[in-house]
C-alpha cells in the first residue's frame, strides 16, 4: 500500500502481529519457482534422497539434490531445466536445456533413486501422487494442504510461470498454513474465488476457516453470494458502483444484511440463507 487512508480512530491494532496481502500476483517470474519449493516441502524430499545408501556411497548430501545451489545441479541451465532466450522487444522465451534435457541435475545425481524414482521424476509427480508415494508425516502435512484447496493436480516442480492467478493465490494461502500459520494476523484477499469450480470454492472456504480457527482474521473482497453468506461479518459498500458508491450501506451478520432495506447485496443474499 502506497498511502494510508483517512480515519478518525483505529481500534485493535495493538492486538495484531501483522498483515498479509494474499493476491493473485505470480509466486515467481521464472521456471525455477515452483509449488514444492514455495511451500518449503522440497527440503523434506531432499533429506529423503540424501538418506539413501546410494547417495551416502556417492557422497551426496541434501544440497546436491537442490537445483538452486551449485553441487548436483546442471550448471549449463543453473538447475532451471530451461535456458532463457532474450527477445529484447518481445517477452523472453525459455527453451529446454540441451545439456540436461530439462532434468535439472547432473547424471550422477539422477542415478540415485528413491523407491525407483529419481529426483527429477519426483518433481514431475502431482501433489496427489506424491501424497501416496511419500510416507513422511512432515512432508505429507505440507503437501496435504495443497490437496485441501484443490491443487492436488499441480506437479511438484511445475514452473510458476504456468500457474494462473487463482492458483498462485491459493498457493500463498497454503504456504501460510504449511508454515504453521501463526495467530493474530489479518489476511487480505481480493476475489479469491475467481475462476474456481463450485467444489474448489468449498475447499477454499474450508482453508479460510482454518486460518480463522488458528486465531486470525480474514478480510475478503467478494461478490460470490455462496461465500458472502458464510462470513461472520459483512460490510456492504454502495449504494451503487463506481463514483456513485463508496459509502457503508450496511454492516452486520448475513441475516442482518439480508434484512436491511437499502442493501442490494441483502436482496440477493436473502434466498441463499434459506438453502
Amino acid at each position: 500500500f502506497t498511502r494510508m487512508g483517512r480515519f478518525d480512530r483505529l481500534y485493535g491494532a495493538d492486538r495484531l502481529r501483522g498483515v498479509r496481502l494474499i493476491d493473485q500476483e505470480p509466486i515467481g517470474r521464472t521456471p525455477r519457482s515452483n509449488p514444492v519449493t514455495y511451500i518449503k516441502a522440497f527440503d523434506e524430499i531432499r533429506k529423503e534422497f540424501a538418506a539413501l545408501r546410494e547417495a551416502r556411497h556417492r557422497g551426496l548430501t541434501a544440497s546436491h539434490f537442490s537445483f538452486n545451489v551449485p553441487g548436483g545441479r546442471c550448471e549449463a541451465c543453473g538447475g532451471g531445466g530451461y535456458q532463457k532466450l532474450e527477445m529484447y522487444f518481445f517477452e523472453d522465451m525459455y527453451v529446454t536445456c540441451e545439456e540436461c534435457g530439462g532434468r535439472r541435475y547432473k547424471p550422477e545425481v539422477l542415478e540415485v533413486a528413491y523407491q525407483g524414482k529419481t529426483i527429477h521424476e519426483v518433481l514431475g509427480m502431482t501433489v496427489e501422487e506424491a501424497l501416496r508415494f511419500f510416507p513422511g508425516p512432515a512432508l505429507r502435512r505440507k503437501l496435504g494442504v495443497l490437496a485441501e484447496v484443490g491443487l492436488g493436480y499441480l506437479r511438484l516442480g511445475q514452473p510458476a510461470t504456468t500457474l494462473s492467478g487463482g492458483e498462485a493465490q491459493r498457493l500463498k494461502i497454503c504456504a501460510e498454513l504449511a508454515d504453521g500459520a501463526s495467530e493474530d494476523l489479518i489476511y487480505l484477499m481480493d476475489e479469491p474465488t475467481t475462476g474456481l469450480h463450485f467444489d474448489d470454492i468449498r475447499k477454499l472456504m474450508a482453508v479460510l476457516n482454518k486460518l480463522v480457527d488458528n486465531g486470525n482474521t480474514v478480510v475478503v473482497v467478494e461478490h460470490n453470494l455462496d461465500v458472502i453468506k458464510q462470513a461472520d461479518w459483512i460490510v456492504d459498500l454502495g449504494p451503487e458502483g463506481g463514483d456513485r458508491g463508496g459509502e457503508i450501506v450496511a454492516e452486520g451478520t448475513p441475516e442482518q444484511i439480508a434484512a436491511h432495506p437499502r442493501s442490494y447485496t441483502g436482496q440477493f443474499l436473502r434466498p441463499y440463507l434459506t438453502r
